[in-house]
């Protein structure tokens, strides 16, 4: 057993930590409060071969896995800048094309992908039936040689800056007339797709949207794969690197807070000329932080080791409990980072309160922490199926 990366790992690690410091999060905040993108990081990090890490070189990748994605995705974020997009496009899309696109659908969109210039955002998530895809509403029927899309989706994320929606829709299995899951690749330009922006309370470059898919027809190769079959394996395949990715940007949150926050407090000096974090009422809360988000590291490196050593089933459990240390852990920091500073916590300038959104929204989504504790306590402890 090692808890050393590799080398290679080392470098990018490096490399993607300068990227993000020379952009920082004064550049983030600056980009989501003038409702803008993070165009020119993206497409840097595009360039240098960030963003296609986890992608076959084949393909214009890197050749790595989930645990090189995991790197960018937590550097980034521990610089001030934590791009939501590397969880939906690179991690979710990316993979499940690979794992299961055609050949075609390979080679027409994973180079983009790899290099920045193309986005393909995630929808599976509906008004009624949340993230349940025994509920979904959205519906794909046979239209000719191709196929006929009916549906509602919310909370989908980058859908202006994207080519592509990944859509997560059920059909009728001809043989058992029972709906089954699919997935299809829609241009976000396709007639009958219209989108309604969500406003939240997030500082983020990303915007959340809902979607309206009112028969947007699409020809037969927009479905993902070679058949109907590839639907089920397809949607579970995402859904991994998903809670990985996102747990390492919550971590990286969880460190650029508490960095802020340690720096802040060895300097600051009141009552007799002693910093505020000699004071143990201020440096254990802090203390206390970084354990936790350490802890949640640790597990992220255990649950993408085990993704990429193809253990799937070992990997969705550790990649939930990832998914819950990290969004608990960074939520902390971030709460912890805003109490020491004071009421310099609150200010856009010390910029850590710009980022209690995006932590408390972490507890949530992509799978709350209430589903992941179901998830625990039924595939780990042996319980009955509570829901």
């Amino acid at each position: 057993m090692t808890f050393d990366l590799t080398p290679e790992q080392d470098q990018l690690r490096d490399a993607v930590r300068a990227l993000g410091r020379r952009y920082g999060h004064g550049y983030f905040v600056e980009k989501a409060k003038a409702g803008e993108h993070t165009t020119e990081l993206w497409a840097e990090a595009g360039r240098l071969g960030y963003l296609g890490v986890n992608i076959p070189t084949e393909y214009g990748g890197g050749g790595g896995g989930i645990t090189e994605l995991a790197i960018v995705c937590e550097e980034l974020a521990a610089s001030g800048c934590p791009l939501l997009l590397l969880v939906v496009s690179p991690a979710i899309a990316a993979t499940v094309l690979n794992r299961h696109g055609t050949e075609e659908q390979r080679k027409r969109h994973l180079p983009g992908l790899a290099d920045g210039s193309q986005k393909i955002v995630f929808a599976i998530t509906e008004p009624e039936a949340g993230s349940n895809f025994h509920r979904l509403g959205t519906v794909a029927r046979r239209d000719g040689d191709g196929w006929l899309l009916n549906g509602r989706k919310c909370y989908i994320s980058g859908v202006d800056e994207a080519d592509h929606v990944l859509v997560v829709a059920r059909t009728e299995d001809s043989s058992t007339g029972k709906l089954k899951p699919a997935l299809f690749l829609v241009p976000t330009d396709a007639a009958g797709l219209t989108r309604s922006k969500l406003d939240m309370e997030i500082v983020s470059p990303e915007n959340q949207f809902l979607l309206y898919l009112d028969d947007v027809r699409l020809p037969a190769d927009a479905l993902l794969g070679e058949s109907l079959d590839a639907g089920l394996p397809a949607l579970f395949a995402g859904l991994n690197p998903e809670r990985i990715t996102v747990a390492a940007m919550g971590a990286g949150t969880g460190r650029y807070a508490i960095e802020r926050a340690s720096e802040y407090t060895a300097t600051r000096k009141v009552w007799g000329g002693r910093s505020i974090g000699s004071h143990q009422g201020v440096s254990h809360p802090l203390a206390h932080a970084a354990v936790q988000v350490e802890l949640a590291r640790l597990m992220i490196q255990k649950a993408a080791t085990l993704y990429d050593a193809g253990r799937d089933l070992e990997a969705g459990v550790s990649g939930n409990m990832a998914k819950y240390a990290a969004g608990e852990a960074a939520a902390l920091a971030v709460d912890t980072a805003v109490q020491v500073l004071g009421g310099a916590g609150m200010t856009t300038e010390y910029g850590v309160a710009t980022l209690l959104g995006a932590v408390r929204a972490g507890r949530i989504a992509p799978v709350s922490r209430e589903m992941i504790l179901n998830f625990v306590a039924q595939h780990v402890l042996g319980q009955d199926k509570s829901y």
